[in-house]
């Protein structure tokens, strides 16, 4: 017998219909053997309709009732699959986020797990139930409803799959796998067998929105075995787990990208020690995240300063900006909130050398500047304008044959 924890997304439950049929899936498994944990999201659209609520009480909702208001969603959810599960005659028990103690810190509408008790549920796994679990949410050390940031469902599962060591955790989402790229860009992209835990953190980091970050992180942590399959068709999927060295490694795997960048540069910055804290601090302290940065030392000992946000905190950062300009006696401030990041990731690049001028040349075949350029061991980021991005993506795609074979 295999402890599985099985992920549902929105779109996947969207429906009572959509329920019904996951609940089916569901019983298979438990009929095969297996002891099966489910973890599902709010139905597709609840969420947004919850925000909008929200947001017409208050322009700026208060973090803590927001999560009350945004949690109920997966509420939802849980006790209609639960009901379906036991309508075909399957044995099941809904719980909440705090009711299966999913304990995070504080920090609402982003918190993070700190530990998951898993007794709950195994008390009732052992008793032939099927669980059924509200993703996205847990509880603080107060007693305080959390939630964990838009995908934390997956998180979610992850978190419940290592607290089990369950066999493996599978997210079932509206794609049957991670993919090349993304096919609605490159109609010839290919599905993945098989990703490294290491690729597809740099995938998700970069823009591939298949999997949450920290639920790829989570896994890696704890070794869980990860699999993307789809809700609507039977096949394989894709397998995400450590480095295999039997794996022949592609020199590409895939290829990432992000619509949502804006860039700041502030001009003419005295060139001192310190200067990056007193213009990215204040970016820190508005709890905005900062990607990739460039500066450059002009010959009068001063120095520009580039770097790149998410494009919906660009109004608010650039405001921070024209502050820390005046302070800092800065000659201006310069944005662009048109910009979009295109990577290459794959763990091939550590063994093989000319990765990176192969991408570069046939960027500038397709006459794209590149704004910026960041690198690690496994992945080359390169930002431009927006207009490119598909063309790019195509390009590239091709340049490195990662079509269907």
């Amino acid at each position: 017998m295999a402890l599985i924890v099985q992920k549902y997304g929105g779109t996947s439950v969207g429906t009572v219909e959509r329920i019904e049929a996951v609940a089916k899936k569901i019983k298979a498994r438990r009929d095969a053997g297996d002891a099966v944990v489910v973890v599902v999201s709010a139905m597709s659209g609840e969420t947004n309709r919850l925000v909008e609520l929200a947001k017409a009480v208050q322009e700026r909702p208060d973090p803590r009732e927001f999560d009350v208001l945004v949690s109920t969603g997966e509420q939802i959810t849980i006790a209609l699959l639960s009901m379906a599960l036991k309508e075909i005659g399957c044995p099941a028990c809904s719980y909440t986020g705090s009711q299966v103690h999913i304990l995070t810190d504080n920090a609402h509408n982003k918190a993070r797990i700190k530990e998951v008790d898993g007794a709950r549920v195994r008390a009732d796994l052992n008793q032939g139930k099927v669980v059924v679990v509200a993703g996205f949410q847990g509880v603080d050390e107060h007693g305080n409803i959390t939630t964990l940031g838009r995908g934390g469902s997956d998180t979610t599962a992850v978190a419940l799959a290592a607290a089990l060591s369950a066999d493996e955790c599978q997210i079932y989402t509206d794609v049957d796998g991670v993919y090349t790229t993304d096919p609605r860009v490159v109609p010839e992209a290919r599905r993945l067998e098989q990703i490294t835990f290491e690729e597809m953190l740099e995938m998700a980091s970069l823009g591939s929105k298949v999997l949450q970050i920290r639920a790829v992180e989570l896994a890696g942590k704890f070794n869980v075995p990860l699999r993307v399959l789809s809700s609507f068709e039977e096949g394989e999927g894709t397998l995400i787990s450590i480095e295999d060295d039997s794996m022949e490694q592609a020199l590409i795997s895939g290829i990432a990208f992000n619509r949502d960048e804006a860039k700041l540069t502030i001009l003419g910055v005295p060139d001192q020690p310190g200067i990056a804290n007193q213009i990215l601090g204040p970016v820190a302290d508005a709890n905005i995240e900062v990607d990739m940065i460039v500066q450059n030392i002009a010959e009068d000992t001063t120095t520009d300063f580039t770097f790149t946000i998410h494009r919906n905190d660009y109004a608010h950062a650039l405001e921070i900006m024209q502050k820390t300009s005046a302070a800092l006696g800065a000659r201006e401030v310069s944005g662009d909130d048109k910009i979009v990041k295109v990577s290459l990731v794959g763990v091939g690049m550590r063994s093989h050398a000319g990765i990176a001028s192969t991408m570069f040349s046939t960027l500038a075949q397709e006459g794209i500047n590149i704004r910026m350029i960041s690198t690690s061991e496994i992945k080359i980021s390169v930002v431009m304008d927006e207009k490119y991005l598909e063309l790019a993506v195509r390009a590239l795609h091709s340049a490195f044959d990662l079509e269907e074979s």
